[in-house]
């Protein structure tokens, strides 16, 4: 860049250069007219003029890049020979014998050992394997509305210093993939014609995933983990004692239990009373050992189930109300045969005694062990867990319920006996609400039967209608407890018929 024509005489080329830089020719016979190329004046050969004119500044020349390391690798291998003459020629001028037979090794070793400034301000050195250190420059092409080119972007020397300019002027490298990766739960789906690129779907619902590019479902016991890679169990619940569906039922059984025990007491505590004597004694201690029965069924309902508990359930749930509409039955029967025995003659009917009626109530209520029997042998007690019952469309609402195998036909046909019983009572109960005052008993067992036909008209349809849900788990789990809110009416008014003897004879 420094050359001019002056200084670079021994240069033969350099004049055809000069022409070409400063496009013109320094013969006045060479420029030939019309094609527009100037002669080299005079001025431009001055000294002065010289000192202005300078290759590349003057003109579009432009240095090649790797001119640098050619120069430096010059200066490298002068420094070389230098320190050698130093050390092998000291004080001397020119080459002493020792240099007249150096060897390359030598000289390499001192090529190696140079420590200079190159031309671009960059030190030049080597490491021991004679590389010399990485020095890179990184361009990027650039369009802005100035100018169009290459600029440098970074470099590279130890490490990478870089300031990158990406479009919107934001650093940071944007994305340069067909596909984000999936997130854990999702599954690719490949781009049809696209092998490479793919969309993410999440594994929903019950569904797991299995691998890379499949969803599966979970097993039936099952649910998928909280990100849907694996699947865990499902929880089991089952009706704790601690539960409002279980205090409150407890609660009641445990008054009406006390509030039976109480009658029994005052029964036995006047039992040859004439007054007890004349309600029919054995068939009151018959009906209020199935009032309690119904209450102490609550109990087994609550309690964790196992075969033991199944087994119970099944024999209980039933028995109670089945001994109290025996009773009922026996004794609205007794009263409607004397009385239509009355209007034809003056004999008393037969089986009216004591022992008949018992004889009678324990056959109705052998009925009901009976099929209680068929039912254990066709189909033995087992505790199961229900796992559809309480299947959500969101898994992590999903439970298992542990509870005894007592569908809704068995429920059926478990209690379908003792309605039966319940609705013949209320038909005897409407054929003698007729009799006389003397026979106090038939009215208020007309009026409990009445209402209990009413409440298990409402009590079934809602029952068995109510879809698989936890409000009809629930049900099914309180059968004992719902059947004695079914039979409050009835209780209690059966309670005031032992508590009005009870306080007539004490008038008496």
């Amino acid at each position: 860049i420094s050359r001019t024509l002056e200084n670079n005489r021994r240069n033969i080329w350099f004049a055809e250069f000069w022409e070409n830089n400063f496009q013109c020719k320094l013969s006045r016979h060479a420029v030939k007219k019309g094609s527009g190329i100037k002669k080299c004046t005079s001025a431009q050969h001055t000294k002065e003029i010289c000192t202005d004119f300078r290759i590349g500044k003057d003109s579009s020349y432009e240095q090649e890049g790797k001119v640098q390391f050619v120069i430096d690798a010059v200066y490298a291998m002068a420094h070389a020979l230098h320190n050698m003459h130093k050390d092998l020629c000291p004080g001397k001028v020119g080459l002493c014998p020792k240099m007249d037979t150096i060897n390359g090794t030598l000289l390499l070793k001192y090529i190696r050992n140079v420590n200079f400034t190159g031309i671009a301000g960059t030190p030049v050195v080597f490491n021991v394997n004679g590389d010399a250190p990485g020095r890179y420059e990184i361009y990027q092409y650039q369009i802005s509305s100035n100018n169009t080119g290459y600029k440098i972007i970074g470099y590279w020397t130890d490490q990478l210093h870089l300031n990158m300019q990406w479009p919107g002027g934001t650093q940071e490298v944007p994305s340069s993939i067909c596909s984000q990766p999936c997130r854990p739960g999702q599954r690719k789906k490949t781009v049809k014609g696209i092998p490479c690129c793919w969309h993410c779907e999440s594994c929903d619902g019950y569904q797991y995933q299995a691998d890379t590019y499949t969803c599966k479902m979970c097993r039936f016991d099952l649910r998928p983990n909280e990100n849907h890679t694996g699947c865990v169990p499902i929880p089991i619940v089952k009706l704790e004692w601690s539960s409002p569906w279980a205090v409150i039922p407890v609660l009641i059984a445990v008054l009406g239990i006390i509030a039976t025990l109480l009658v029994v007491a005052t029964f036995v505590r006047y039992n040859d009373t004439p007054i007890v004597k004349a309600s029919g004694r054995e068939l009151s201690y018959v009906l209020l050992t199935g009032i309690f029965l119904c209450y102490a069924t609550t109990f087994l309902m609550i309690s964790t189930p196992d075969v033991f508990v199944c087994s119970l359930r099944r024999i209980f749930l039933g028995l109670g109300m089945s001994i109290s509409y025996a009773a009922l039955l026996t004794k609205t029967n007794r009263i409607y045969r004397i009385f239509e025995q009355g209007k034809m003659s003056v004999s008393a009917p037969r089986f009216i005694s004591p022992a008949s009626q018992l004889v009678i109530t324990f056959s109705l209520i052998s009925v009901q062990l009976l099929g209680v029997c068929i039912w254990f042998g066709v189909d033995p007690s087992q505790a199961i867990i229900d796992y559809e019952d309480q299947r959500t469309s969101n898994p992590e609402m999903s439970r298992g319920v542990l509870k005894c195998d007592i569908s809704d036909l068995s429920l059926i046909c478990l209690l379908g006996y003792s309605m039966l019983l319940m609705v013949t009572c209320t038909v005897y109960a409407i054929k003698t609400r007729g009799v006389p005052e003397t026979f106090n008993e038939a009215k208020p067992i007309g009026f409990t039967m009445y209402t209990t036909c009413i409440v298990w008209l409402a009590f079934i349809p809602i029952f068995f209608g109510t879809s698989q849900s936890t409000e009809k788990s629930s049900n099914m789990l309180f059968v004992p407890p719902n059947k004695q809110k079914v039979f409050f009416p009835k209780i209690f008014n059966l309670l005031d018929i032992f508590f009005l003897k009870i306080f007539v004879f004490r008038k008496h």
